[in-house]
């Protein structure tokens, strides 16, 4: 059977739309360091690599710009990112690479892996793009949806536990991701026809945008809410490799206790960063501040954990010459900093009897000193906490 020929591009409104002050700063030009050079000039309606026709604006980053394209020869739709001028995309490219060559796993196609990657030339030489299905909202512009900015518990439960049969893919085949968050956890979509009515409501109602003198910068529409499955993204900073690892690594607040303390690594890291996502997710507002004078200190955030954690073992201790600014070798705190007062038990507010105790359960497991005292992402996964509603089915 003849494939389909492709479909002639569209011919999108050049006016009609709320033009915006110049003098404004929009989007990605609020940004630190924002640079207008660096960025591709999209067009709305303009097609790139003779197949991908720009029919709206999904958001921006320091590192990209997201579109959403129709492909005008599989007459689908993709997300493209449009990378800033000189950004490094070889190591996602080669991880997605590797993940897709992987054998068959239930999470495979929980891991959002770049399709496709190809060069526009731009007017200050050229920029990457990277070609993604299309998913919803990320987790975070979810929860800001939600009245109390809390996920209900059966929600909750469910994510993580997809989240964490995703990361067990990744894990099993030597990639650890290194920067969880309910930024990275994007919502699936189902019903492709929601891109189809972005598509028309570009047409009929065109986004409101800054027109300059050598490009457009655009308002990013919002993407609906989603019910697919749970998609983890963003593999820009996953470590390739079954061995430790050394080097900075996780958002400040999110940071485990080796890095903090620059200790090799591996891939138990991620486990401590899904155990920071989901009290986000529970409690609406982060576990560790991890400030002192609205500065990120490592000081501070050690404090903490010893107030959550208890004292770490003196196994940990040795284990870091920079151990010995904080704890002496019985594992005593003698920082500068006091450690607060407070426990799981106090600051869990949102749970109840059996429901607290099987969350704290589940926070006792991850947040360990010792990261191969961490459960594996595939042991976590079937937690009482995650499991609850099974094991009630079955009684």
């Amino acid at each position: 059977m003849a494939s389909a020929p492709p479909l002639p591009p569209r011919q999108f409104p050049t006016s009609g739309f709320v033009s915006l002050d110049p003098s404004e700063k929009i989007e990605e030009e609020r940004l630190p360091f924002y640079v207008r050079e660096r960025y591709y000039p999209v067009y709305i309606g303009e097609v790139l690599a003779s197949r991908y026709q720009v029919v709206s604006k999904l958001g921006y980053g320091t590192s990209s710009t997201a579109w959403l394209c129709r492909n005008l020869q599989e007459r689908d739709y993709h997300t493209l990112k449009i990378c800033v001028r000189g950004q490094k995309t070889d190591h996602e490219i080669a991880i997605s690479k590797h993940l897709k060559n992987a054998d068959a796993h239930p999470g495979k196609n929980l891991v959002r892996l770049v399709l496709d990657s190809f060069e526009v030339v731009g007017p200050h030489e050229k920029h990457v793009c990277l070609l993604y299905q299309p998913l919803g909202m990320s987790f975070t512009e979810f929860q800001n949806l939600l009245s109390d900015n809390k996920f209900p518990k059966n929600l909750v439960q469910r994510s993580t536990q997809l989240t964490l049969v995703s990361l067990a893919f990744m894990h099993q085949n030597n990639i650890i991701h290194t920067d969880i968050s309910s930024n990275n956890i994007l919502q699936g979509m189902e019903d492709s026809s929601i891109l189809s009515r972005l598509e028309e409501d570009e047409m009929k109602q065109p986004i409101a945008r800054k027109v300059l003198s050598d490009r457009c910068i655009y308002y990013s529409r919002p993407m609906p809410t989603c019910t697919g499955l749970p998609v983890l993204s963003d593999l820009g900073e996953a470590r390739v490799g079954n061995k430790k690892h050394k080097g900075d690594i996780m958002p400040g607040i999110y940071r485990a206790p080796e890095v903090i303390l620059d200790m090799d690594w591996d891939y138990n890291v991620d486990i401590w960063s899904i155990g920071t996502m989901v009290w986000d997710l529970v409690e609406g507002g982060h576990l560790f501040f991890a400030k002192r004078n609205h500065i990120l200190d490592g000081e501070q955030h050690l404090a903490e954990m010893v107030s959550l954690m208890g004292p770490p073992p003196p196994d940990f201790i040795k284990r870091s010459k920079k151990c010995y600014q904080f704890w002496d070798e019985k594992g005593d705190w003698k920082g500068s900093v006091p450690i607060p007062e407070q426990s799981p038990e106090t600051r869990e507010l949102q749970f109840f009897g059996e429901d607290k105790e099987l969350f704290l359960n589940f926070l006792r497991r991850v947040f360990r000193w010792l990261p191969e005292e961490r459960p594996t992402a595939e042991e976590l996964a079937y937690d009482g906490f995650l499991m609850q509603a099974v094991l009630k089915a079955g009684d």
